[in-house]
């Protein structure tokens, strides 16, 4: 058998197999007609293609001929034609899940999925739309939309926020976490919003920026808010709670947090506005009664366990006492008395380390210049090793308000992905609106961080959140052109195992 192209009367050509028996031939069969030459091409190779299914032979030449028809398509192929699509199929199919998209400008698409995708400066932003994306804007462009950005999106972001976070948790927010960190500036002067102050970052020459953070079980995010770099953590909290709860008017949730925000004004205001709550305690700072009962009582105490003391204004004080903690506060100690017996034998302690926190508690000075470590102090250390301290108002068990607290962590993990995943710090800014354009953009960039990642676990993807956006950059697309129709066509590129895993999971979730 053979293939034969005819042209008939009409001008079109036609794509036979021809079989040749006794000296005649014969059509086998009729492939197709065209008066399209790449398409005659394209139907002359397909009837090459079956006459071994015709046969049940090899058709010599068949693999060479189609070795070229894919080198001749692989060579139309340009950069233009293939794209990273990651990102947008994974992290805007979750910004348009979320509600984001409400948003009538792209712009801030783009610069949400950048800051998962290609954290980095607003001007690399400009890069990636322009590499990837094939999307050209200006800097003027992306700073005008930061001066609106902060009035016309913060509130509708937080809104969003807050709903899918609800939504997640079944509709009931019982539990709100808080806490505050500092955000530094690559910059020396201060301003009205960018202050020195003690910086959690160890930037202490340079200005900052407080942030403080509200969320829900799991970190789920709720909401946040913006503070001058030198003020007192404790007066931030009580104006983010009232801000949300008259936003939202949801039922008054259990609020915990660090013993940072403990105060006795902040408690009284806490009580007065009805909240109930989990706060930090700092258990070495209780009267002397106090802590004489609390050591008596801890005596008994073993892991997990813990006891309750009522409290002359109606709060309850929590003691629990747990083995390791015990023996990383034994091993604390010991790092840093080590340290301080080498520095007194070597006659090289300075007033400013006798100052500091951690070493003047254990040292005795007499006279002018006689320094020694008292055992004594060292001894009674000992005795509240292990031990960790909760102030609240709840009818909760022991049990369940250690729970509570241990969530706690979750707002420090929001601000650990945001300095490290999202690359919120430093700050470039120099302008009040801009800085707090920055933070949201950054603040709903975790809001998808945290739904990719309870979608992963939700799945047992076996990856984490970072490992997932690591995987989008590297999803294509190809677009191409049919031969015949002359149809633009789109396609993915074929997909890794992780890359398959995590597109079903979006896909189908």
């Amino acid at each position: 058998m053979f293939v034969r192209k005819k042209k008939n009367k009409s001008g079109r050509i036609s794509v036979q197999i021809i079989s040749k028996a006794g000296g005649k031939y014969k059509v086998v069969k009729t492939v197709g007609s065209s008066d399209n030459a790449r398409a005659v091409e394209n139907m002359f190779l397909q009837a090459r293609h079956l006459i071994p299914e015709l046969t049940g032979q090899q058709v010599l030449g068949l693999e060479t001929e189609s070795d070229k028809q894919v080198e001749r398509f692989v060579d139309t192929l340009a950069n233009t034609h293939i794209r990273v699509i990651g990102p947008e199929l994974i992290l805007g199919s979750l910004f348009d899940r979320i509600g984001f998209n409400i948003f009538p400008d792209d712009l801030f698409r783009h610069l949400v999925i950048s800051r998962l995708a290609y954290p980095g400066s607003k001007l690399k932003t400009i890069d990636y739309l322009q590499r990837y994306k094939n999307i050209f804007v200006s800097s003027d462009r992306i700073y005008r939309f930061l001066d609106e950005l902060r009035s016309k999106y913060k509130e509708r972001v937080e809104k969003i926020s807050f709903e899918h976070t609800k939504k997640i948790l079944n509709g009931h927010i019982t539990v709100i976490f808080y806490d505050m960190t500092t955000l530094y500036f690559e910059a020396e002067d201060e301003d009205d919003l960018r202050k020195i102050g003690f910086s959690k970052d160890g930037k202490f020459q340079q200005p900052q920026i407080m942030i403080g953070l509200l969320v829900g079980e799991n970190g789920y995010p709720i909401g946040y808010d913006i503070f001058e770099g030198n003020t007192f953590e404790g007066h931030t909290f009580l104006p983010i709670l009232e801000a949300i709860g008259k936003k939202y008017n949801f039922p008054k949730p259990i609020v915990v947090a660090d013993a940072g925000l403990l105060s006795k004004d902040n408690i009284e205001k806490l009580k007065a506005n009805g909240y109930t709550f989990i706060i930090g305690a700092r258990v070495k700072n209780e009267t002397e009664t106090t802590k004489n009962e609390i050591l008596e009582r801890a005596r008994s105490l073993k892991d997990g366990t813990g006891i309750k003391i009522e409290k002359p204004d109606g709060a309850k004080l929590i003691v629990t006492y747990s083995l390791k903690r015990a023996r990383k506060d034994k091993y604390n100690r010991e790092k840093g008395l080590k340290k301080l017996r080498q520095q007194i034998r070597s006659g090289k302690l300075t007033k400013q380390q006798i100052n500091n926190r951690g070493y003047s508690k254990f040292l005795t000075i007499s006279g002018k210049v006689k320094i020694a470590i008292d055992e004594e102090k060292i001894k009674a250390d000992e005795r509240w090793d292990g031990l960790k301290g909760y102030i609240t108002n709840t009818k909760l068990s022991v049990d369940n308000v250690v729970k509570n607290y241990t969530q706690l962590w979750q707002v420090e993990k929001a601000f650990r992905i945001s300095k490290t995943d999202l690359k919120v710090r430093p700050i470039y800014h120099r302008l009040k609106r801009r800085i707090e354009a920055h933070i949201c953009i950054a603040f709903t960039a975790y809001a998808i961080y945290k739904e990719l990642e309870r979608l992963l676990n939700n799945h047992r993807a076996g990856f984490s959140a970072a490992r997932a956006i690591e995987l989008t950059q590297n999803m294509y697309e190809m677009a191409y052109q049919l031969p015949n129709s002359q149809k633009q066509k789109t396609k993915y590129l074929k997909m890794d195992n992780e890359q398959r895993i995590l597109f079903d999971i979006i896909k189908n979730s």
